[in-house]
């Protein structure tokens, strides 16, 4: 542990100054907001009957919003310590064709219930390792699901990759099937940390993909890194972001380790190594730094951009929005979730698959729809749902915009929410000048925080739904 007691970083121009004692206070556990309500709160009473009645509606509104979807293949060779995703470890590849043929079946059923006139204007794939599938597999599925659903010309069309498992073929095969953009996962270049967590890639060889997905003209890259991880350090990081910036990738996520050992057993096997606290801070102010002084925006929570780049636009522009994949510039869209563990969030409703890959089956195998659990969205949610969203993706809130939109009055309806903002306040987070909320520089650093002021559910007395979090840094 340092025997520094401050930390300094500029965002947005500004310099901030972060004290142990802050860090403590706010370092807590909390949602990241993909969703509100979130997932903690969604029960099984909420199944397939629901979800496919919430379909219908959502084809029935006077104006049905258009999709966007998402299909999860779990597969990975070798488990990542760290891993917090739902994966499916094995290195015998044939294991992905039954996948494929209950995905396929799962497809034909939403599919048949999504009007055909309403657009995708996004479609991402996600895992595990998409590119655990044969460039010929990908192709296949690809083209099984452009024929079931409307893409749109502009459609935003992305997948996760591991450059471990990614050939130049993969790349080409991607690149013909019609994606156009690619995530790539580096989490850190240090060998020590990469030995540690199980994820060993040179950068010589990461390099080399990247450059061919710029190569065969992906329109857009984006790299995903991970900070907190064990043995690492503010200046072995640094390195990783130096090597980064050279890259040039048009965004980067610079996601907080989540330690939920109780959730992932794995993970308590380098538990004594971890950075924590302002140790683990200072890591993350140092990629701030390095990453805005290389031209990067610094757009809030985990996530950076080039100031060209769609995504600070949209930003500037209010349009930016949240969800399951992220920060997004596809606002207003329904998505549409297949695949084992899979998440479906429509303005109404969210539902989520079976996340064990046999019950997953054995319920597509009994022709019934693999939802395990879900919940309605009540209007009260909506509400609190586009204040935490506007927050998190504008980082500021006008409060005659909420009023118009849900016919409320701000300050009497969220007084107990203002009052606990005040603190927030005093700390330097928030600016509360009478019609809008702003969040300050210091904010973007506590963003989730400020979020959480808004959730009706961790403010229940008698929850405890904060133990399912990971700490907000």
């Amino acid at each position: 542990m340092h025997a520094i007691e401050t930390l300094e970083v500029t965002v947005d121009n500004s310099p901030v100054s972060v004290s142990a004692e802050l860090l403590h206070k706010y370092n807590q556990p909390g949602p990241r907001y993909t969703s509100y309500p979130t997932a903690p709160e969604w029960d099984d009473r909420f199944g397939a009957s629901q979800l496919r009645e919430a379909f219908r509606e959502a084809n029935t509104k006077p104006h049905p919003a258009p999709l966007s979807l998402y299909f999860h293949i779990p597969f990975c060779e070798s488990l990542c310590l760290y891993c917090g995703c739902n994966v499916v470890i094995n290195k015998r590849h044939e294991v992905a064709s039954p996948y494929l043929d209950h995905l396929k079946r799962e497809v034909d059923w939403v599919s048949a219930d999504v009007d055909r006139t309403r657009k995708v204007e996004q479609v991402h794939w996600g895992g595990g390792t998409p590119t655990y599938l044969s460039p010929a597999q990908i192709e296949d599925l690809f083209s099984y699901i452009k024929d079931r659903f409307s893409l749109s010309p502009a459609a935003e069309i992305s997948i996760e990759i591991d450059p471990r498992a990614t050939t130049e073929e993969h790349c080409r095969a991607l690149r013909r099937a019609g994606f156009n953009r690619i995530s790539m996962g580096i989490q850190d270049f240090d060998p020590f940390v990469q030995k540690t967590i199980h994820r060993v890639q040179s950068y010589d060889d990461t390099r080399r993909l990247f450059d061919y997905c710029r190569e065969v003209g992906f329109e857009s890259i984006n790299i995903d890194l991970i900070y907190g991880l064990p043995h690492q350090t503010a200046e072995s990081f640094s390195d990783t972001v130096d090597k980064i910036i050279a890259m040039n990738p048009d965004r980067i996520a610079v996601f907080s380790y989540a330690h939920v050992p109780w959730m992932k057993r794995q993970q308590g096997s380098f538990a004594r190594f971890l950075p924590e606290g302002f140790e683990k801070f200072r890591i993350f102010t140092h990629a701030i730094r390095k990453l805005t002084r290389g031209g990067y925006r610094y757009i809030g929570l985990d996530h950076f951009a080039r100031p060209e780049d769609e995504i600070s636009r949209a930003q500037d522009n209010r349009t930016l929005h949240r969800n399951f994949q992220g920060y997004t510039t596809k606002a207003g869209c329904d998505l549409y979730g297949m695949g084992v563990s899979s998440i479906s969030g429509l303005e109404d409703a969210y539902a989520q698959n079976w996340r064990d890959l046999p019950l997953y089956y054995e319920s597509i195998d009994a022709g019934r729809w693999p939802t395990m659990r879900g919940m309605r969205v009540s209007a009260e949610d909506k509400l609190r749902r586009s204040v935490i969203n506007r927050i998190l993706c504008h980082t500021v809130l006008v409060k005659s915009e909420i009023e118009c939109d849900f016919g409320i009055n701000f300050d009497e309806h969220f007084a107990a929410e203002l009052a606990q903002l005040r603190d927030l306040e005093r700390d330097g987070l928030v600016r509360l000048d009478g019609g809008r909320i702003e969040v300050a520089p210091l904010g973007r650093i506590f963003i989730r925080n400020v979020a959480m002021a808004f959730d009706a559910y961790l403010n229940k007395p008698e929850s405890a739904r904060t133990q399912v979090f990971s700490r907000t840094l």
